[in-house]
């Protein structure tokens, strides 16, 4: 260890480079090209998907500022933020507080899936807390699916280590987006599709699983969900961390942004905490296109609704529409794409 040390210290870092996107190395450019479509499974430019975060920060700030406005808070957006950041009415006291919220929203949650599916997954979906061995470098909230033989529940995992640090406003809209319909329709319904081969039940696209889990987010206004202010700028908050990805990817790897400007901008547009933000920013620079498929694979899922819902018009059947979207297991977007148009054909 002391001449691995001696040999990053000596003669490896003096010799990187001092940029940190993947466009400064030989056929950068094209390296980005490719991974942006490995990991988005639609073929994208980086030109248009960092305009696209562009438009898609500014619509979500317009969003918050009238939640600020409707909460009566006095000063600009970007005080609302730091407010909202900061606010210990806006952290949980207790870790037992904590998991009885989540609880509470996974409980109203489950009875109303028949308004949005007519599959329900056999498995159930129940709060587990994390093991505290494993809670302090974990995050909030995670899915863990059924096994295959039905001998336990799908797991929604809630830390509760430092309650004090975890944000009260996110909650249900993570509550959506890691268990009920999120993950666990999912993944549970593939899995439990037996017509299906297992490299497709068991089979993970991120731009797919995650696109799904973040437009299941919006579903919450559908069920009644979002009942105050704070809870539906929860929810633009966790949309608009996705947003800022589409910007600072592209604007690190493709328009030669400097990591200190990529942290400035999520700084600037987000409530997540500074520590989070840089370590999501490390996370992009070691891992090229990864961070775009999140609101890719949710924006052209929500496109797909719109077509559907225009071509259908009064045969237009949500529940039928979600039923697709997870009938064959989890895919490229490209070939949701194909595949859901040919269902709206079919359904006209």
């Amino acid at each position: 260890y002391r001449k691995l040390l001696q040999f990053v210290e000596s003669e490896y870092l003096p010799a990187c480079r001092s940029t940190v996107g993947i466009g400064a190395v030989p056929t950068g450019d094209k390296m980005y090209e490719e991974l942006a479509y490995l990991n988005a499974t639609v073929k994208v430019n980086a030109d248009e998907v960092h305009e696209l975060g562009l438009s898609e920060v500014a619509r979500i700030r317009g969003e918050m500022a009238r939640i600020q406005k409707e909460g009566g808070f006095e000063g600009s957006l970007d005080d609302f933020l730091a407010h909202m950041r900061t606010d210990p009415a806006q952290r949980f006291k207790t870790g037992e507080e904590l998991y009885a919220a989540a609880d509470a929203i996974l409980q109203r949650t489950k009875p109303l899936m028949s308004k949005l599916f007519t599959r329900l997954p056999k498995a159930d979906c129940v709060m587990k807390e994390l093991e505290s061995f494993r809670a302090p470098a974990s995050p909030v909230g995670y899915y863990n699916p059924p096994p295959e033989d039905g001998s336990r529940p799908g797991y929604y995992y809630i830390n509760t280590y430092s309650p004090q640090e975890r944000l009260r406003f996110t909650l249900e809209a993570l509550s959506y987006h890691e268990a009920i319909p999120g993950h666990h329709f999912q993944i549970a319904l593939h899995q439990e599709n037996t017509a299906l081969p297992r490299f497709r039940r068991y089979g993970s696209f991120t731009a797919y699983v995650e696109g799904w889990a973040l437009y299941t987010e919006k579903l919450g206004y559908e069920i009644g969900g979002y009942k105050d202010a704070y809870s539906r700028f929860g929810q633009l908050t966790f949309e608009m961390w996705r947003a800022c990805r589409l910007v600072v990817d592209t604007g690190m790897h493709a328009k030669g942004w400097s990591r200190q400007q990529a942290i400035n901008y999520m700084a600037s547009n987000t409530s997540l905490a500074r520590l989070d933000i840089e370590s999501e920013i490390d996370r992009y620079i070691s891992w090229p296109g990864q961070a775009l498929a999140y609101k890719i694979g949710e924006l052209r899922i929500l496109q797909l609704r719109r077509e559907a819902e225009e071509k259908l018009a009064a045969k237009f059947d949500l529940r039928a529409f979600h039923d697709a979207l997870l009938s064959d297991g989890a895919m490229p977007i490209d070939v949701l794409e194909t595949r859901m148009r040919a269902w709206i054909t079919e359904r006209k």
